[in-house]
């Protein structure tokens, strides 16, 4: 049915609990899943070897160490024993709404690329998968406890072998990646289907020691920034609101106004821009001019307090220091 490919992290530590949480989860999709490891990160090649899953260590990577995204979905979709295949980060457990989902999404249309949502969610544990109520019991803390991300966090991406080619050499595991993969099938025609009301994609919070810069490497370094510019810039770079269409309990059905996301990002980053500016030309320059007026009225309200206001007052006043 379904060949799912991951570039996991080195297995150590609370990351190595959370992976095998994830993988473990795939292998439980379909009787006939394939689940392909790429990368010779530490214990990579014995977690593949005691659960029986395909690994190659082989992939290019850059100056950095990162690996690159056109070899591994070229080797992914070239090596994928199904014609099916579906790019997971390595810390998302799945369940078998996804492989529903992917089911009926198939059955749709020859080309298309689902995509959704995921649920921030703190697990700490290895998971019990031989209890037969794990997944409603898992799905449940999703929706209970976790935090559903918005629309430009993108952590699967499933489509027919094949139908990626010509991939930049994009920083996996970097900024921006995810969302050039939804502008290039959209780019060419491809249907998107965004899954998010009918799949609970479940990803376990955990911190950014990977990196040796830890999240500002993964998000603000040199990697994302060249990543930004071999996507194209903010026009080829979308989120899970330019989906063409929403699978949802009543089945596939075209999205109302996709076609309005990008402008509606472009609004949001300008208006953005524009706070900043007033941050840095009008709300400093104003406090700077006032600052010393306010020192003096901050100590006449001290020594004010100091003599005898009520302690209502006095509270108030040392909120503010």
């Amino acid at each position: 049915m379904i060949t799912v490919f991951a570039m996991p992290k080195a297995f150590r530590g609370h990351i190595a609990v959370i992976q095998g949480n994830a993988i473990r989860s795939w292998m439980l999709l379909a009787p006939d899943i394939e689940v392909i490891l790429f990368g010779d990160e530490e214990g990579t090649a014995e977690f593949s070897r005691s659960t029986g899953v395909r690994h190659e260590p082989q992939i290019a990577r850059n100056e950095f160490g990162a690996p690159l995204l056109n070899d591994l979905f070229e080797r992914a979709q070239r090596l994928a024993r199904h014609e099916i295949v579906s790019y997971c980060n390595a810390d998302i457990i799945l369940t078998s709404d996804f492989a529903l989902a992917l089911k009926q999404v198939a059955a749709w249309r020859k080309e298309f690329l689902m995509v959704g949502r995921r649920w921030d969610v703190n697990i700490t544990e290895p998971l019990d998968f031989k209890q037969p109520d794990w997944q409603p019991q898992l799905k449940r803390l999703a929706l209970e406890t976790g935090m559903r991300r918005t629309p430009e966090w993108i952590d699967y991406f499933a489509f027919p072998r094949g139908l990626y080619q010509d991939l930049p050499p994009l920083a996996i595991g970097r900024r921006w990646w995810d969302n050039w993969l939804i502008w290039k099938l959209r780019a060419a025609g491809v249907p998107v289907v965004d899954a998010s009301p009918a799949v609970v994609a479940i990803h376990q919070n955990h911190d950014y020691a990977h990196h040796p810069q830890g999240k500002k490497g993964v998000l603000f370094a040199e990697e994302p920034r060249r990543n930004f510019e071999l996507c194209g810039g903010w026009s080829h770079l979308y989120t899970v609101e330019d989906a063409t269409h929403v699978l949802d309990a009543h089945g596939i059905r075209p999205r109302r106004f996709y076609q309005l996301a990008p402008a509606r990002r472009a609004l949001a980053r300008r208006l953005e821009s524009l706070k900043g500016l007033g941050r840095v030309y009008v709300k400093h320059p104003i406090l700077d001019l006032t600052r010393p007026l306010r020192q003096r009225l901050g100590l006449r309200k001290v020594s004010l307090s100091n003599s005898g206001d009520p302690p209502a007052v006095s509270r108030r006043l040392g909120d503010r220091k």
